[in-house]
């Protein structure tokens, strides 16, 4: 709700701020993109989620197994589509993001294999009372050693933890 009607100031807002505050690029998997599998459509018109103005304002690299052309979206974010794994996308975040921190947005697959690689310093994960009947398990076996509990904040909303690498 940030920036709209019916929204509360409080540690949400705290933490949201806190997430997008100097960050410089963002990466993210490709069915955190959109809904679409194998080659994309011959008329690339799906761009996203998040309308003709995502939330990000920043260069964003999509974790891909197809080539797609970039897309350019009002606000300053531009979505890169990644073939190469994590570490390529990794290095062409850390180059767009001009020394800023470049953030790994998600799912549950993306966020994985950065933590398997150790490729994560911070992680902030927002555990929010609602039951979704199914999804992925973030925490596989060993994916969290090298990682402590830094901070830990609740509202009636949400509780927000702060892992962060040693």
């Amino acid at each position: 709700m940030m920036g709209e009607e019916g929204g509360s100031e409080d540690v949400d807002d705290e933490m949201i701020a806190a997430g997008r505050t100097g960050i410089g690029a963002t990466i993210m998997g490709r069915n955190m993109f959109g809904p679409v599998r194998g080659p994309w459509a011959a008329d690339e018109s799906w761009a996203g989620w998040w309308g003709a103005d995502p939330p990000f304002h920043h260069p964003v690299f999509v974790l891909t197994r197809h080539a797609r052309p970039s897309v350019t979206m009002e606000g300053g974010t531009v979505f890169h589509f990644v073939t190469g794994g994590i570490e390529a996308a990794l290095e062409q975040a850390t180059d767009a993001a001009g020394g800023l921190d470049v953030q790994v947005g998600g799912g549950v697959s993306t966020i994985q294999q950065y933590l398997r690689a150790g490729l994560v310093d911070h992680l902030h994960v927002a555990i929010i009372p609602i039951v979704l009947g199914r999804g992925e398990r973030l925490f596989a076996d060993g994916l969290t050693d090298g990682l402590t509990c830094t901070r830990m904040v609740a509202s009636d909303s949400a509780t927000h933890l702060i892992l962060s690498r040693a």
